[in-house]
């Protein structure tokens, strides 16, 4: 088969990996694997398992990119792909106007969704595939409920942990030494987490308020994730909410961490609280594989995740109170020996080839 996966850029993310993932296990079994998109930090791991790129400036929602239709046809008459997979809505529409009145065989399209879009016409031109992946259920669902769609063509994937950067194995003396030698308000503590990045809907105010309902003489939160130039306002917001209250010696914000497995290893609890459904919610089987007990909103892709793992670290949205209570609960439980397959890296991949040749099957 030739598959090209068309995408906005190759910069660090997970939608990004997952493509470069992919791209690597349909090399190792043979396949003809190319990517399109605007470049990035990523693109040099394409070139390490044999996988072309194109390079084509669709990262940027204007008529700039638009230009790129004629561009993208010329590519595909080329590479002559089997399966064209869209993994972004504005990629997607390039690529519809650049199939239309296309002159040869048709690429199959296949689209995944990653997110609970909004503006659902300006997302439609991901429901313009022959195959659909939904990421989550809560995804199924909402495409389901907001696109006009045969439920048939609609397959649920989720998006897959890898176990070589995620597993158990034993945090080193060193690390450990250097970690509780830059945050030493941590040792001796339980460490509950809440990794992302600084931004309002991540749940931060819920976090801070949790730690203020618990015995600071017991627990410390960290907020590993990066802050973006234009979140300095909202973070100072965030900073002055915990001098209120008083926890600024309980609560570490931990800056973008390029060891964040080991991270989660030190952490007792890693938490998802955010404040508007997640698609997925990646943070949450990452540190269930690191063996890391995990809590979250009854909710959304989050939901779906921590019901399979451990169900009883599963609040209702919003409240705090059983939050805090159910903590010594999580804390008493066994933690997470592993992660169901289903939520594992070369299921994500075998599955989602599984769906190349059945649309291959069915459109020949």
């Amino acid at each position: 088969m030739k598959i090209i996966q068309l995408l906005p850029e190759l910069k660090v993310g997970g939608v990004e990996r997952g493509t470069i993932d992919l791209s690597e296990h349909l090399a190792k079994l043979g396949h003809d694997s190319a990517v399109i998109s605007s470049g990035g930090q990523l693109v040099g791991l394409l070139s390490d398992h044999g996988a072309k790129h194109f390079e084509l400036p669709i990262a940027k929602k204007n008529f700039k990119a638009l230009s790129q239709i004629s561009n993208l046809k010329k590519i595909y008459q080329d590479f002559q792909p089997d399966i064209v997979h869209v993994r972004s809505r504005f990629p997607a529409w390039i690529n519809y106007f650049a199939l239309k009145n296309f002159a040869g065989k048709k690429p199959i399209i296949i689209s995944t969704f990653h997110g609970l879009y909004s503006k659902p016409f300006y997302s439609k031109s991901m429901s313009y595939a022959d195959e659909i992946i939904a990421i989550s259920k809560t995804v199924q669902d909402y495409i389901l409920k907001n696109y006009d769609v045969n439920e048939s063509k609609v397959h649920l994937i989720y998006r897959g942990c890898d176990l070589q950067e995620f597993n158990q194995t034993s945090l080193s003396k060193e690390w450990k030494e250097a970690w509780f030698k830059e945050f030493p308000q941590t040792k001796n503590k339980i460490i509950l987490c809440l990794p992302g990045r600084v931004t309002s809907w991540k749940g931060i105010e819920s976090f801070i308020d949790l730690i203020s309902h618990l015995d600071s003489s017991r627990f410390h939160g960290i907020i590993p994730g990066p802050v973006a130039s234009n979140k300095s306002s909202y973070f100072n917001s965030l900073n002055k909410k915990i001098n209120e209250k008083k926890l600024a010696d309980h609560i570490t914000f931990c800056g973008a961490r390029s060891d964040i497995a080991a991270v989660y290893k030190i952490s007792d609890i890693v938490m998802n609280l955010s404040s508007k459904p997640e698609p997925f919610g990646r943070t949450i089987i990452e540190a269930a594989a690191c063996g890391s007990h995990v809590m979250g909103w009854d909710r959304g892709g989050v939901q779906e995740s921590i019901h399979l793992i451990n169900p009883a670290g599963l609040v209702e949205y919003g409240n705090v109170d059983m939050l805090a209570q159910k903590i010594d609960q999580v804390l008493q439980s066994s933690p997470p020996q592993s992660i169901p397959e289903q939520f594992t890296k070369e299921f994500l991949a075998n599955a989602t080839l599984n769906v190349y040749e059945e649309a291959l099957s069915k459109f020949s």
